[in-house]
Formats: structure tokens, C-alpha cells, sequence
């Protein structure tokens, strides 16, 4: 008779056997588009034992497991070598849960919480540098919250492993980080109080009102309002998305550096269905927002400019097309002039504008010829 416990550490003796071969494989040689073990002599499928244990960590961290379509998408594979990968899943792991859903009579695995592999595989250089990039870039954009949960995942996920895996892991990673030059990317940004967007992040949540101080453009002191938070939109200069009801019911973008307070009013609000911030946001050119400033916009880049503005993404319903002079067109629907005056001024007289109006009578006396440089 064989009891669970005894499955269980035959499973556990099958992880052990794999990772001992996927760490062997790395001091193999390839020959003749073969990889051979260099004592054994004995031809290893390293590329399958690291796809086996791919699909593995699929089934353990997806919640509802890994279907015959999943594995296609993820390896490029037809349906039959799908099913091959299944059968090996299940002979390698016995204890690989198999479920079929009573909707559509679809095959998953799935793997129980103690099967998870991420001891095992390890924790991959590329993996942590990916990460301490995301932590970087959101401190860069002043995203704290964002910063906090970041930094504590890669901690959760450090104690995990062996001190001096870690070690390694944070030494390549950082070498990494240096050569991209993410170690220290100086440039302007506003400041705010990290403290305000923590309450703000509360109040999404609720979602909740919020009593802010705000000191705009033309104020000498900071006014209090009432405003129905509904997001916030991350750049060069930070907004809080919110409505000010007591006073109409547009869309307001306040800027967080001039936030200088919030708090929690504990009363909810119903967030209108209808808003979409992603749609709301292209509606812009950056983050300024201005409904009476909104139409289609075109520029026209010089056969000089092109190859450089053909790698720009000025904004995400960009439509590009090439002239017959070797040019370039960039059309998109947004708003704000000014934005886009600032930016265009850095190409000087490379890009004209063909609409609209207000924009081109604006960069008609700023298109300097003498930039050494495209941007």
C-alpha cells in the first residue's frame, strides 16, 4: 500500500532529479546541434527538461492550472505535441491534479500549494534586475505605493531562497541595471508629498471621498474642495483624476505637486460606469487635459527627422505614414496645445505642423534650425 506521504516525496525526489539536471546541463557542450554531458557523454534534452519544468510552474501558478490551449499559445506547439507535454506533466508529477470543466469538457492541471516551484528553479538574475527595474522606474515617477508593494515582493521573494544565491543573483542583476543605465537616469520631474498619495491610494479603494488643499495657478493660498477620486495619471507632471461635484460634474485634473493635503472623508461615492481613465487619458497629449483644446492633430516630419520620429510613440492612436520625399506623417486625435508646443520645439524646423491652427500659429515663431541634434 502506498500512502500520500509516500507520493509526495517521490514527487518531491522527481523535482530534486530535474533540477539536478538542469543545473548539469549548464556545464554541457553543444555539438552538432546536440548538447552532451561532458563525463556521460550521454545526449540530455535540455531545451524539453526546461519547458517540462516551464509548463510545471504554469500549472503551480495559475490558479485554475494550464489547458492544451495554454500550452500551445506558450510554446508554439500543435495540439498533438500539447498533448504530449500533458502526458509528461503527469508522469513526472503524479500528484498533478487533472479537473475537467463541466462548462466546456476542457482538460486543466493544476498543482496544489505545496508544489510550487519557485525553490527549485531558483531565482534568475534577469528575473530580479527585471524587478528592481520596475522598482526604479516607479520611483522615478513618484509612484511610492507602487515603490512600497514592489520592494516588498522582492523581499517575500529574497527570503525564499539561500543567502548566497541571493547574493549572486543581486550582483549580475545590478551589473545589469549599470549597463542599461538604470543606476541613476537624472531628468525633471515635480515632487509631491509621498504621504498624500498614500491617502489618495485609500481613497480609490473605498471608493471614498476626499477633502484636498490645492493651490492653483492663480491662488495665493491653498483651497479646499470635495472631490470624487477616480485615478491618477503617472508623467512628467502628476493629476488626480476627480470630479468636484458641489460645483458640476466634468472631469477635473488636479496636480499632485500643488496637493498640500488630503484626507479621508468617510462617506462613498458611485463611480460613474461610463468613465474609462484609459480612454479618458488619450483624450491628451502627456498628461494636460482640456476639452476645448481637442482635434486631430497632424505633424509632418523632413526626410532628416523621419527615421528618428518613426521610433517615437507620440501617443497610443498614432497613425504613421511615409510621403513620397522620404518624410513622415504622424496623425492622432488629443488635446493640448501647449504640451505639444513644448515637445515639437526640441525637433526645431524638422516637423511642421498641418494641423491644427492654434497649434501651428503657436510653434510658427519657435522652429529653430540650429540643433545639433534630433531628439
Amino acid at each position: 500500500m502506498v500512502c500520500a506521504s509516500d507520493v509526495q516525496e517521490g514527487n518531491k525526489n522527481r523535482l530534486n532529479r530535474l533540477g539536478q539536471l538542469a543545473r548539469s546541463c549548464t556545464k554541457c557542450t553543444i555539438e552538432g546541434g546536440k548538447l552532451w554531458h561532458p563525463t556521460e557523454m550521454t545526449y540530455v534534452p535540455f531545451s524539453k527538461t526546461l519547458e517540462l519544468m516551464q509548463l510545471a510552474d504554469m500549472a503551480a501558478l495559475q490558479p485554475k492550472g494550464v489547458c492544451l490551449k495554454d500550452i500551445q499559445s506558450t510554446f508554439k506547439v500543435n495540439h498533438r505535441s500539447a498533448q504530449r507535454m500533458a502526458r509528461a506533466l503527469e508522469k513526472v508529477f503524479p500528484t498533478v491534479d487533472v479537473n475537467i470543466d463541466p462548462d466546456d469538457r476542457r482538460k486543466w492541471w493544476s498543482f496544489s500549494g505545496q508544489e510550487r516551484l519557485l525553490r527549485l528553479q531558483g531565482i534568475q538574475d534577469d528575473e530580479l534586475s527585471a524587478l528592481e527595474m520596475g522598482i526604479r522606474r516607479a520611483t522615478r515617477d513618484g509612484a511610492v505605493t507602487e515603490v512600497r508593494a514592489l520592494e516588498t515582493l522582492r523581499s517575500r521573494i529574497i527570503a525564499l531562497h539561500p543567502t548566497g544565491e541571493v547574493l549572486r543573483a543581486e550582483t549580475d542583476a545590478e551589473a545589469t541595471l549599470q549597463a542599461r543605465g538604470h543606476a541613476c537616469r537624472p531628468g525633471p520631474r515635480t515632487s509631491y508629498d509621498p504621504e498624500i498619495l498614500t491617502v489618495i491610494d485609500l481613497a480609490l479603494k473605498g471608493p471614498f471621498k476626499l477633502d484636498v488643499d490645492y493651490i492653483g495657478e492663480r491662488d495665493d493660498a491653498p483651497h479646499t474642495r470635495r472631490v470624487e477620486p477616480y485615478g491618477v495619471l503617472f508623467g512628467l507632471r502628476c493629476y488626480l483624476i476627480c470630479r468636484q461635484p458641489q460645483r458640476d460634474a466634468r472631469v477635473r485634473h488636479l496636480r499632485l505637486d500643488r496637493l498640500r493635503g488630503a484626507r479621508l472623508v468617510k462617506e462613498t461615492f458611485v463611480r460613474d460606469p461610463g468613465f474609462d481613465i484609459a480612454g479618458h487619458a488619450a483624450r491628451s497629449f502627456e498628461c494636460f487635459h482640456s476639452e476645448t483644446e481637442f482635434g486631430t492633430v497632424i505633424w509632418h516630419f523632413n526626410k532628416r527627422a523621419a527615421p528618428v520620429a518613426r521610433n517615437y510613440v507620440f501617443h497610443p492612436n498614432q497613425i504613421m505614414q511615409d510621403d513620397k520625399e522620404g518624410g513622415l506623417i504622424v496623425s492622432f486625435e488629443a488635446g493640448g496645445w501647449l504640451e505639444m508646443a513644448w515637445h515639437l520645439y526640441k525637433w526645431g524646423d524638422t516637423v511642421e505642423v498641418i494641423a491644427p491652427d492654434e497649434l501651428r500659429k503657436l510653434v510658427a515663431d519657435h522652429r529653430r534650425p540650429d540643433f545639433p541634434s534630433l531628439p
